[in-house]
């Protein structure tokens, strides 16, 4: 089964993996000025996410494989093919680079580190996910009035609504595998480990009000993988990066992909 993806520019490869609960829509402004910039963009949705496929199995192990059913795909240049990950994506990302170091050129990881992550923070977002009556939505007024008895937040709800589609019937659907995401939670929080590190240029870009790559992470955990890395911290952006930080995000990840 291929990830669904999208494709944009001329020039080296650039694989961006969105993540958890998101798709290749929340690239799509960042995707289309690296294209303008000279790249050959590459956006594509995770299993269990986004136009992508639906399987009741999520591992960082399954989805390295599917990047590399992606890559095979795509017939992509190792010598020059840059992978970018955000969260989940970047867990995603660096098991496919400890995996298949050989295929790739360099690896880009936006705020999240090896280690595992504590997924109790997750448990709103599913609570609220859960709480929304899909068979039975007539708006998507309903669907948020159902997410903010759970996410108060307005930006979450509306990210998370993004997921929300019509089916051809007119009634609702999630684009996302709920259930395979709810059971799978402990997965996605799940330490990512290796014999043998990453010896090419890896980026870590870090957002300053996140607590994702703490500074234990930045001096022994990410080094003990990815020895050839480099961390870079957008002081005021949180978790969100590509999103608070636009600009910044861009020229990292634009100079790091050019770099010989």
């Amino acid at each position: 089964m291929l990830l669904h993806f999208r494709e944009m520019g001329q020039g080296a490869p650039l694989v961006i993996l969105h993540g958890l609960f998101g798709n290749s829509d929340n690239w799509q402004t960042l995707a289309r000025r690296w294209s303008e910039a000279g790249h050959r963009v590459i956006v594509a949705d995770l299993r269990n996410h986004g136009r992508s496929f639906h399987t009741p199995e999520h591992s960082y192990e399954l989805m390295s494989e599917d990047i590399l059913g992606l890559f095979n795909h795509l017939q992509l240049d190792a010598a020059t093919t840059t992978l970018l990950g955000h969260s989940m994506g970047g867990k995603a990302s660096m098991r496919f680079a400890l995996d298949h170091p050989e295929r790739l050129a360099r690896l880009v990881v936006v705020d999240i580190a090896p280690r595992a992550s504590d997924m109790a923070h997750q448990d709103d977002i599913l609570a609220g996910l859960n709480a929304v009556p899909v068979s039975a939505l007539e708006t998507r007024q309903q669907a948020e009035d159902a997410l903010a008895q759970h996410i108060p937040q307005p930006s979450v709800r509306q990210f998370l609504l993004k997921n929300l589609y019509r089916l051809e019937d007119n009634s609702f659907a999630w684009r996302q595998n709920l259930a395979a995401l709810n059971e799978h939670m402990q997965a996605i929080g799940a330490e990512i480990t290796s014999e043998q590190p990453f010896l090419k240029p890896a980026l870590f870009i870090r957002g300053g009000k996140s607590d994702y790559i703490s500074t234990e992470d930045k001096l022994y955990g990410i080094p003990a993988l990815f020895p050839n890395s480099q961390v870079e911290t957008i002081v005021n952006a949180g978790h969100w990066v590509h999103a608070e930080a636009p600009d910044a995000v861009f020229g990292l990840v634009d100079a790091f992909a050019t770099q010989g």
